[in-house]
């Protein structure tokens, strides 16, 4: 299904069982498409009606204009959940979609209602450079400097553009002009000022072996979120979702099926072990 937001056509496509269920939404990690989170979705789409999209640049949807915030495509969203008029849902970010729901459950008011949160390998906590990573980036920007300056690039054009394809994430350089200026605007926001303002009940599930956003952060937001609790998924990566299917079934039917309140003493961190 398609929808107008902001003249942007905007994929998306739910997935409900008969009757009037409660709404999950699932928030992308950066860089995929919609479809990569339909085990998500079968996991708990026989008892809530769960809405999937490809945010604005992502897979199906259009591109914006220019390099947007995690802030503005907080906004779009809101926009988003008003046109699909859902006004209470649980939000389940993996990666940059966790970044967007701690932006958005920090803040004041919202269009619509949080009712609880399930961060899955989230994005947010950006980690501290060493002096000598900070060389390296000092280093890196001096090199591109120099190289893309026109009377360098003129000389050695085709040697110095595949150099410059080969820098930085794998993200990065997969992503447009225009995506990439984002994804810089993204990575370079630190959250956790913001984390102790996470009120709703929220489950962080991590994978033991994420390279991208590894267990440190998920240790770090669970003790900045005040009704945080951590799962953490022994050997899997940053797709542990997808790398533990069935544990992970588990996990979220668990968790959304849960209607009592957390209690007040912070839980302490659990492992998940591997499927047999």
């Amino acid at each position: 299904m398609n929808v107008k937001i902001d003249g942007l056509d905007i994929n998306y496509k739910i997935t409900a069982p008969k009757g009037r269920p409660k709404t999950a939404v699932i928030l992308q990690g950066w860089g995929t498409d919609l479809s990569i989170y339909d085990s998500m979705t079968a996991a708990v789409s026989d008892k809530y009606k769960v809405i999937q999209l490809d945010l604005p640049g992502f897979g199906a949807s259009d591109e914006p204009d220019e390099a947007w915030s995690v802030d503005e495509y907080c906004d779009f969203f809101c926009k988003f959940m008003k046109k699909l008029k859902v006004k209470k849902a649980v939000l389940i970010g993996h990666s940059y979609g966790g970044r967007m729901i701690i932006k958005m459950a920090a803040r004041e008011e919202l269009p619509f209602e949080i009712s609880k949160i399930m961060l899955v390998d989230s994005a947010g906590v950006m980690p501290e450079r060493t002096a000598a990573q900070d060389l390296k980036v000092k280093r890196y920007k001096a090199m591109r400097k120099f190289l893309t300056s026109e009377f360098v690039h003129s000389l050695f054009p085709e040697v110095i553009d595949y150099w410059l394809s080969k820098q930085g994430s794998e993200d990065y350089r997969k992503a447009s002009p225009v995506m990439k200026a984002a994804l810089v605007k993204a990575v370079n926001e630190d959250l956790k000022d913001i984390m102790p303002e996470v009120k709703q009940e929220t489950l962080l599930v991590w994978g033991s072996n994420d390279m991208d956003t590894p267990i440190s952060d998920a240790h770090i937001m669970e003790d900045l979120m005040p009704n945080a609790a951590l799962v953490e998924i022994e050997g899997a990566g940053h797709y542990s979702f997808l790398e533990q299917p069935l544990l992970f079934r588990s996990i979220i039917r668990a968790f959304l099926e849960a209607d009592k309140a957390p209690k007040k003493r912070k839980p302490k961190s659990k492992k998940g072990g591997e499927e047999s």
